[in-house]
């Protein structure tokens, strides 16, 4: 599936270029893009960081020197074999994807821009300066860039395993389907890619296109994602939202954020929700060649959450089982608070990380596991980052009725509904002082008049 415009078609936005949020600071510079350094043609630093501070929102902000590596269209030529069709890797919105090989005897993936795509000139810059500010062990490492006239190539470390996507669906006969623990962590890690964009980046980025096929893994099948030509700086001060033209992949975007264009974290919540679904299922977030009504994975997923008789049917068949029950409730509780219709009924993302560091520590050690089959392994630091405080089931114990998903938004919301009964509260408080000071000013008027 590749990356589209909900709304708007490809030769609307060329009828009328100037239709794009003029908000959008990051998008602001096109024409640098023209002028960015190559091997031939090196960009002078002042205009470059002239536009990443114009990105950042920062035109006071000290220059700070983009790291990536600069490479001439000849040498990642050459690092391809001439991009010869037994090195391409892969293809997304942005592009075809090569595997090759630097002088240094460095392993890297290029990525060559496609002019007829849907990500052009503004997305490649975007991806240059985000990932040249963004570092986190759950990022892809961004090497360098091409910019050779109007060759457009991103060269990224290489990640063997391929793409979460490529291990999930339509899998060979001959490949093994992912495990319970492998799932979990790779939901993990993802979590904590997010949470760093959204709780560590000052300001905070939206990622925007959160699916599997941007899911990249490393050995041990770590993950890392990737691919952020659509990304946006969130909203800073009192705004709540960021207004931008609706753009993403089809399955994945939240539904607030597709009927209005308002952008906010919990739309990327939503789409960790759809891609944690996935995991679970082993379902693709669209898939055509389902019957009617099982061909939107959240639309099928929704209903079988209210009635825990049908807690199993949402486990991946390939699994043949092989995962703790309780488990499974657990990781069904934080999807389905994910995927929830209204956004600020979504968990942050913090509190995410922190409900999956204990899926993800899972162990088959026979000593961890109880009668019932399987046992989840708590964390010893309550593992987890930011986020609202926001306390998750206990899993280590509790009653059977309490790992369900629906216990357990209970829970979620129990701190909700305590917020908005301490609002009302303070409401009517400030109502009746109100009402008693009008009293008293009619009582004092019809005595003196």
């Amino acid at each position: 599936m590749g990356c589209f415009s909900c709304f708007d078609s490809k030769e609307e936005e060329k009828l009328n270029p100037q239709r794009d949020d003029r908000k959008e600071v990051h998008l602001t510079a096109p024409s640098n893009i023209s002028r960015l350094s190559s091997g031939a043609d090196r960009l002078k630093t002042r205009s470059i960081n002239g536009s990443k501070r114009e990105f950042l929102g920062l035109k006071d902000a000290p220059d700070v020197q983009i790291a990536a590596h600069t490479f001439t269209f000849r040498e990642l030529a050459a690092a391809t074999s001439n991009f010869r069709p037994e090195s391409f890797i892969g293809e997304g919105g942005f592009g075809r994807v090569y595997k090759g090989r630097l002088p240094s005897g460095q392993v890297v993936a290029v990525k060559q821009l496609d002019r007829n795509g849907l990500q052009g000139n503004r997305e490649f810059l975007v991806e240059v300066l985000m990932l040249s500010l963004l570092h986190h062990p759950n990022l892809v490492n961004l090497i360098g860039y091409c910019a050779d006239g109007d060759q457009r190539l991103l060269v990224y470390e290489f990640m063997p395993l391929g793409s979460l996507e490529d291990h999930l669906h339509d899998l060979p006969p001959d490949k093994e389907p992912l495990d319970w623990n492998t799932r979990m962590k790779i939901a993990a890690g993802a979590a904590k890619g997010l949470e760093y964009l959204h709780d560590k980046a000052n300001p905070p980025v939206i990622y925007r296109d959160f699916k599997s096929s941007n899911i990249l893994l490393e050995e041990n099948f770590f993950p890392k994602l990737s691919d952020f030509g659509l990304a946006k700086l969130g909203p800073t001060g009192d705004k709540s939202h960021v207004s931008t033209r609706v753009m993403g992949t089809y399955g994945y975007c939240a539904p607030e954020y597709a009927m209005t264009g308002q952008l906010t974290v919990k739309s990327d919540v939503y789409s960790f929700g759809v891609v944690f679904l996935e995991l679970i299922t082993g379902r693709k977030a669209i898939d055509s060649t389902m019957p009617q009504g099982e061909q939107n994975l959240v639309a099928w997923a929704r209903p079988l959450f209210n009635d825990r008789r049908k807690f199993a049917k949402l486990a991946d068949p390939r699994l043949q089982g092989q995962f703790p029950m309780r488990g499974l409730y657990q990781a069904l509780a934080v999807a389905s608070m994910c995927i929830q219709e209204q956004a600020p009924a979504r968990p942050l993302i913090g509190d995410v990380v922190t409900a999956l560091s204990y899926l993800a520590n899972q162990v088959d050690d026979k000593r961890n596991k109880d009668d019932r089959g399987g046992r989840i392994c708590r964390n010893e630091d309550g593992a987890g980052g930011g986020g609202s405080g926001r306390k998750w089931p206990d899993l280590d114990g509790g009653s059977e009725k309490e790992d369900s998903p629906r216990e357990t938004a209970r829970m979620l919301n129990r701190d909700l509904d305590r917020e908005r009964a301490v609002a009302e509260a303070k409401m009517w408080g400030e109502n009746w002082r109100e009402k008693r000071r009008q009293n008293a000013q009619g009582s004092f008027d019809g005595t003196n008049g």
